[in-house]
């Protein structure tokens, strides 16, 4: 019973924290090919402040990026962070109001 307690509070907490987020990036990247480069790229973008979520897309060559309320993402600076990674940014949209890639499509 405290199990599912702690699991149902946890869902709780992850749903409120999700709806939280006003702001959502589309980004095209050249170059992801497998897991291992969805992995990186998802790593140098979690480094930036005020990222919440990073949902890569390998198939589609897309990346949902999704910030705390009231942070934003520029194109230089995801440029950038895809950049270190070692792939291209094709495409850099915004999609204010959105919650989490998978949503968006």
């Amino acid at each position: 019973m405290i199990k599912k307690l702690s699991l149902l509070l946890s869902a709780l907490i992850f749903s409120v924290a999700v709806l939280a987020v006003d702001n959502h990036y589309v980004l095209g990247v050249d170059g992801l090919a497998c897991p291992f480069c969805a992995y990186g790229i998802e790593k140098r973008l979690n480094k930036i402040e005020g990222v919440t979520d990073v949902q890569v897309d390998v198939g589609e060559s897309v990346v949902h990026v999704s910030m705390r309320e009231g942070k934003t993402l520029t194109e230089d600076r995801a440029s950038q962070a895809v950049d270190e990674a070692g792939f291209t940014l094709r495409s850099f949209s915004e999609a204010e109001g959105e919650t989490g890639g998978n949503d968006a499509q």
